[in-house]
């Protein structure tokens, strides 16, 4: 099965041509991030967890964004059905506005892979991506369920659109950084846990949903400092039916962090910062 990232999209929706290889791939279908699915101001049928935007913010810019989680493990939600998510922290391609009428068509992130076939056997992967172009998994970094990651995208100088985007697994040591140009918007800032959009031969959905133990994201910053994470600012993840199936928790007592929970309607919040 081949993936691609996404960038939130307000309605209608984009689908973003974005290509890459995982190891539960197939020739017989594709997975797609799309850009938000808005349901409403604070929900998404493809993304939970924190977006913010500049317009909702006071006009400022974003040129950093960072943020730690724990590569969650997955479960299927129903048996003997292949299911997907990702998490990962980027600039751009959220909403701008606090109504998300606004949205943002570029986006340069880096994250983890949690997904799990229909047999039950899980694979996990790291990449990073630069929207529109395919999605670059780092093969030198040996993911697993548990593993503390920090991520960081930052222009190296302000307004220069060149980025540092480095990607480390603090239980192993490993650590992962490239330099790269890339055109961004600077408009929006996320941390997000995503399911992605399926393209088979009997038509488009987003993909299922595992159940995930949660990723615990903390040390959320963007531009050098706290992200000062707001309750306004959560996106909760429904099903086309609308029905919530993941949500962030409130933040954490210092604002820089949350937990995730799939197929809950409420999250406790971190006991810790």
């Amino acid at each position: 099965m081949t993936r691609f990232r996404s960038r939130l999209s307000v309605l209608p929706v984009m689908l973003v041509a974005s290509l890459a290889m995982s190891g539960a791939a197939s020739s017989a279908s594709t997975l797609t991030h799309r850009v938000v699915m808005r349901v409403a101001a604070n929900q998404s049928e493809n993304w939970s967890g924190y977006n913010q935007g500049s317009q909702a913010l006071g006009g400022v810019l974003f040129n950093e964004v960072a943020g730690d989680w724990t590569v969650p493990k997955p479960s299927q939600h129903t048996a003997g059905q292949a299911e997907y998510s990702s998490d990962w922290v980027g600039i751009g391609g959220g909403c701008v506005d606090a109504a998300c009428t606004v949205g943002d068509n570029t986006l340069i992130q880096t994250g983890t892979e949690q997904d799990i076939s229909k047999a039950g056997a899980r694979t996990y992967s790291a990449w990073y991506e630069l929207i529109p172009a395919p999605e670059t998994v780092i093969p030198s970094l040996k993911i697993h369920p548990g593993d503390r990651m920090h991520a960081e995208v930052a222009e190296t100088v302000a307004n220069s659109n060149v980025w540092n985007v480095t990607l480390t697994d603090t239980t192993t040591g490993q650590t992962f950084t490239t330099t790269t140009p890339y055109s961004s918007s600077h408009l929006t800032a996320e941390w997000i846990q995503e399911r992605p959009t399926l393209i088979s031969s009997s038509g488009t959905k987003l993909a299922p949903l595992p159940k995930l133990t949660q990723p615990f994201f903390d040390l959320s910053k963007v531009n050098g400092v706290s992200a000062a994470l707001t309750k306004a600012q959560e996106i909760q993840m429904t099903n086309a039916g609308g029905k919530v199936i993941a949500v962030p928790s409130a933040p954490d007592s210092d604002t820089d962090g949350f937990n995730a929970c799939t197929y809950a309607t409420t999250c406790a919040r971190p006991a810790h910062t």
